[in-house]
């Protein structure tokens, strides 16, 4: 597993598509020898702002990947791509 997750969710409590999409990211990973990090945006202001109500947010390797819904599919090239 690398030391630095590749895979940031970016989610709040009680966010059904967020519990959704940690189910993705969490198979897709440990199928790949991944590993990914959570933060809660309610912890911070400015996350709010900027992700709002398209939570849950994806990134892959710093860049923004996907947000509401998680392709295993998309996931997985992204994580498997260069």
């Amino acid at each position: 597993m690398s030391a630095t997750p590749r895979v940031r969710l970016y989610s709040r409590p009680g966010c059904h598509l967020c519990d959704d999409a940690r189910v993705v990211i969490a198979a897709v990973c440990a199928e790949l020898g991944e590993s990914f990090d959570e933060v809660s945006i309610d912890d911070d202001p400015a996350l709010v702002e900027r992700f709002g109500e398209e939570i849950p947010v994806t990134f892959v390797d710093g860049r923004q990947h996907d947000f509401w819904r998680v392709s295993p599919d998309r996931l997985r090239a992204a994580l498997t791509a260069g």
